[in-house]
């Protein structure tokens, strides 16, 4: 099925195949994000999760297979042209500038020409959706907490006013509390109309708060469906949680 055919698709990967070097780690990977949709990409450590954010953002380029951002094939695209398109990446470890300021490292975001007169406005959105991190706005982000710092690292991806937020592993090293906190705040920004990819080993989290989802296992994609019905697939109950 094309992208003419389903309009709502925004990321359309068909059959990808990644590597590094001679080492082949992703096999045939074929998935698809819509319009307002949370999609979770799960899987155990060393699945190929972050290999296919990777190729998606431009970080890597695929041994074949095809990537449609749009309805545009980005295969091989440069990551600064993905940002000018409307990808906005947010990579595991949240890479933050810990030397500048909270809300330093959020204007980051908004550094294309074309976003700056709106700089402002973006600014108060995602201060109305991360409250907590508002008050800390003229703190160094290197004196945060992690769960803080995950915050602000979304909240400059969505200055750059994506048409696709993908996130790789956001709950890694947070407290229970701010995976919860976190967790709920990306849902709240796809109900807003941003479609989500989301990378995540915690398959429990994801599968609560996502709209759909597809299980990968040393690099392939084993099981897809939405969400609700993952819960009680007996592969996840027994492989992933422990039931």
């Amino acid at each position: 099925m094309t992208v003419d055919e389903l309009p709502n698709i925004i990321l359309e990967v068909n059959e990808l195949n990644l590597g590094y070097g001679s080492l082949q780690v992703v096999f045939g990977a074929s998935l698809n994000v819509r319009k307002g949709e949370l999609i979770g990409l799960v899987g155990g450590n060393g699945s190929g999760k972050s290999t296919i954010l990777r190729a998606i953002s431009g970080m890597i380029k695929p041994i074949s297979g095809k990537i449609l951002f749009k309805g545009e094939e980005i295969s091989g695209f440069e990551p600064h042209q993905m940002a000018m398109r409307g990808l906005a990446h947010v990579p595991m470890g949240r890479q933050l500038f810990p030397n500048l300021t909270v809300q330093d490292n959020i204007l980051l975001g908004s550094y294309l020409p074309k976003l700056r007169p709106r700089r402002n406005n973006n600014l108060e959105k995602v201060y109305s959706l991360f409250p907590d991190i508002k008050n800390f706005s003229p703190m160094l982000a290197g004196s945060l907490s992690g769960g803080q710092q995950q915050m602000v690292a979304i909240g400059r991806a969505l200055m750059l006013e994506p048409d696709l937020l993908i996130l790789d592993e956001p709950s890694l090293g947070l407290s229970p509390l701010y995976v919860k906190q976190v967790m709920h705040a990306i849902r709240k920004i796809a109900d807003l109309g941003f479609p989500v990819l989301l990378v995540e080993q915690n398959i429990k989290q994801v599968l609560q708060f996502s709209h759909r989802a597809y299980v990968l296992e040393n690099g392939r994609l084993v099981l897809e469906g939405p969400s609700a019905e993952l819960q009680g697939h007996p592969m996840i109950k027994k492989a992933y949680l422990g039931l």
